[in-house]
């Protein structure tokens, strides 16, 4: 019998992080903000190399763990991140200046990450990351079906919310919000999806072409 704990956590051991990641990672734990784990970091850039991004949409900003992440798939890729804290946009514009990261590449923007969204350009993105709050995410993924091009791609964190989607007894307003998210998404014929357990739980959505 394999032992699946041990295979995942050698899975999530397994991509290494620059030193501008592991900092931004400590900076993150100091402001007590949970970031995406360094398999889903690497997940999301072999997403977004895959996919040649050029533009991305991140909902949830962070400290600039997951975006240092999206932003290393590719030299010309640029990323429009949404937060609501100013204190993480400040800690990601650092983590983006420690990683040389060019001023051009990023913009950092305040705001409730549906509403942001919804003044952005249909089809205008290759790649829209979802790691916002869970209260509006059913906004957010309307907003990032109608953002998406077509053979772009939506990516969710924490998918599986603390392993509490599987267990059908769980019936919290965040679990059933995912519940749902995901349902949308695999049901959506526009949409081959995939559900993995990296990290929290990483669903992908690629938008048929």
């Amino acid at each position: 019998m394999v032992d699946k704990i041990s295979s995942w956590k050698y899975a999530e051991d397994f991509a290494g992080e620059t030193e501008a990641m592991r900092v931004a990672r400590l900076r993150a734990d100091e402001l007590g903000v949970e970031c995406v784990t360094a398999a889903t970091g690497a997940a999301l850039a072999v997403l977004a190399a895959s996919l040649g991004a050029k533009t991305i949409v991140e909902a949830g900003t962070g400290c600039g763990v997951s975006g240092l992440w999206l932003l290393s798939a590719s030299p010309s890729a640029v990323l429009a991140t949404i937060d609501t804290e100013p204190d993480r946009q400040n800690a990601a514009k650092t983590a983006f200046a420690d990683a040389k990261i060019a001023a051009n590449r990023t913009r950092v923007i305040a705001g409730r990450a549906s509403e942001v969204m919804s003044n952005m350009a249909d089809g205008g993105y290759d790649l829209v990351f979802l790691d916002a709050d869970r209260e509006t995410l059913e906004e957010q993924v309307a907003e990032a079906i109608r953002l998406v091009r077509k053979g772009g791609a939506i990516a969710i964190a924490h998918a599986l919310w603390r392993d509490r989607v599987p267990d059908p007894a769980l019936r919290d307003d965040s679990t059933a919000i995912l519940r749902d998210v995901l349902k949308t998404l695999k049901t959506n014929e526009d949409f081959a999806v995939s559900l993995t357990a990296t990290g929290d739980g990483l669903l992908i959505a690629v938008k048929r072409a």
